[in-house]
């Protein structure tokens, strides 16, 4: 691919609408995809007469299991297929098993099938012309097509959508024209249908992922938490899931549901975890030892955070990664079913173990005043760690994470609710050339910290944007404002703003400070699985 990129951001995706028809519980997946496909879908499409490609349109495409899901959805909006539900998740399972994507080949998207809100995408200036005004990367990064079918979806795009050549940055060139001779063939290169990765992930054996995982993971407005995560089996690809454990402040998390597992590795779960709906998008390693993803709200995918699983007892997170020369703290060390004495590496010494559950070690640590500054490793027993501990001297810089962000207003009896955004301060002390900011920087990881709004530039001073736009709590969570005209306002605009979100950490009498920036819009009225 083009090495010439360009930045792009992608600053909301919405919530999986596919995953209710994925994960009904009542569902079967003994209906046979192929049959239905052969009984519904060949009114329009025809057989190939090839074993490797035997339907029309259909043969030439590998999708995710959302992807599979858009085109059938589109299929019963545009051209009147009448699928059950039972035979909607027959022809996804099918079609996801037989012509998905390989590990590999979805892995630099991952951001959008865990619904990863304000991310920054590199998209090659090719695409961001001709396909990313209306789509992100992801969207055409996780199909795989022959060169033809990549032309067939421009000419789709003609019949569906005419006035895609009067659009901005397609009126003043040959749109059609170099979408269909000069991009829809780097589409066949840089995503290609016959894909060696596809083929060779057929061939493998396929993890097996029943048993016990020991979990760590982070929710907002939660913190970080562990878990024991045990999964059994009810029939192919399915299972059942029970999640229990601990948040870093010691309250209890539980949460059970069910999985399904598509092309091998695509883990998709709904459960109820506390009370509350929520769905994780995971993807398994090869061997079966990991999955890794994040795990949301069904109702507010922004709401959610990173989840790791290593299969068995394993020491999987620390809770805080970092201690400071000289400093005594409580350190919770996420695991499961760890035993043996804790060791936390050279010049730290584990006063006393404070309590052990079958998710997590705490221990009260101290690190010596002339510990030497950097990583080390971490092990209880003979379980050693892959996260590591860092001792520092002081903190140098704090970064925001996520660096820019979008918050959506809403709700104010409306029927598009707010989207909130997320923040967690990340924490970097000075490498050996002992200047900040550098690339030797040693990463502390995320620490606590008092957040706060200011304008983001003189406009959002004289718009007052911090008084209208919305407000961030003491856990980094911003709520924005209400929709619809605001009478104390100028003009009775609405609540929409420009504002920088700022995260102040304490190291001793010094406060450091970082800040990302923030962008409160109006509502979205587009739900869509990949935007």
């Amino acid at each position: 691919m083009n090495n010439n990129k360009s930045k792009h951001a992608l600053l909301s995706v919405s919530a999986l609408a596919l995953m209710g028809t994925m994960l009904t519980p009542a569902a079967s997946w003994a209906m046979d995809g192929e049959k239905v496909i052969q009984e519904k879908c060949l009114s329009c499409h025809t057989r190939t007469g090839n074993p490797e490609t035997p339907f029309s349109r259909i043969s030439q495409q590998r999708k995710t299991p959302e992807g599979w899901q858009m085109t059938l959805q589109r299929m019963q909006h545009r051209n009147g297929l009448v699928l059950s539900s039972e035979e909607t998740q027959a022809v996804i399972r099918y079609l996801s098993d037989t012509q998905g994507l390989a590990p590999s080949e979805a892995a630099p998207f991952r951001y959008v099938l865990e619904q990863q809100p304000n991310v920054v995408e590199d998209i090659d200036p090719a695409y961001k012309e001709m396909c990313a005004r209306c789509h992100s990367n992801a969207r055409f990064g996780l199909q795989r097509r022959t060169e033809g079918e990549w032309k067939e979806l421009v000419n789709t795009h003609m019949a569906i959508h005419p006035t895609t050549e009067l659009h901005a940055l397609a009126r003043d060139r040959r749109w059609y024209d170099i979408a269909l001779n000069e991009t829809a063939p780097k589409l066949a290169m840089d995503y290609a249908f016959n894909d060696a990765a596809w083929k060779q992930w057929q061939k493998v054996a396929k993890p097996k992922l029943e048993g016990s995982w020991s979990v760590a993971g982070y929710m907002p407005a939660k913190g970080d938490y562990s878990a024991i995560l045990k999964v059994v089996k009810t029939s192919d690809n399915k299972y059942s899931v029970n999640l229990d454990g601990h948040y870093a402040d010691g309250s209890l998390l539980s949460g059970n549901g069910a999985a399904q597992v598509f092309s091998g590795y695509e883990w998709r779960a709904a459960l109820t975890v506390d009370g509350v709906s929520m769905r994780q998008v995971l993807a398994a390693s090869a061997d079966g030892t990991a999955l890794t993803g994040r795990m949301y709200q069904s109702a507010h995918d922004e709401i959610g955070g990173e989840l790791k699983a290593v299969n068995g007892n394993a020491i999987v997170g620390l809770s805080p990664s970092a201690l400071k020369q000289g400093e005594t703290s409580q350190v919770t060390i996420f695991g499961g079913y760890l035993k043996g004495n804790v060791n936390l590496g050279p010049g730290v010494k584990v006063v006393k173990v404070l309590s052990r559950d079958a998710d997590r070690v705490v221990v009260e640590a101290k690190a010596s005043a002339s510990a030497t500054v950097g990583m080390r490793d971490v092990a209880v027993g003979a379980t050693k760690a892959k996260a590591q501990l860092a001792v520092y001297d002081k903190v140098a810089t704090v970064q925001v994470s996520p660096p820019q962000s979008l918050a959506r207003i809403g709700g104010n009896g409306g029927k598009i609710p707010k989207v909130q955004s997320t923040y967690r301060a990340l924490a970097f002390s000075a490498g050996k050339d002992g200047q900040p900011g550098t690339d030797d920087d040693l990463r502390l990881g995320y620490m606590p910290a008092t957040w706060s709004l200011k304008p983001q530039n003189e406009v959002a001073a004289e718009d007052r944007d911090v008084e209208f736009a919305g407000t961030i709590d003491s856990n980094g969570v911003f709520t924005p404002g209400d929709t619809g005209p605001n009478p104390q306002r100028k003009m009775s605009t609405n609540n929409v703003g420009m504002l920088k979100v700022v995260a102040s950490v304490k190291d001793g009498d010094d406060t450091i400070e970082g800040e990302s920036d923030l962008l409160v819009a109006v509502p979205s009225y587009i739900k869509r699985a990949i935007q």
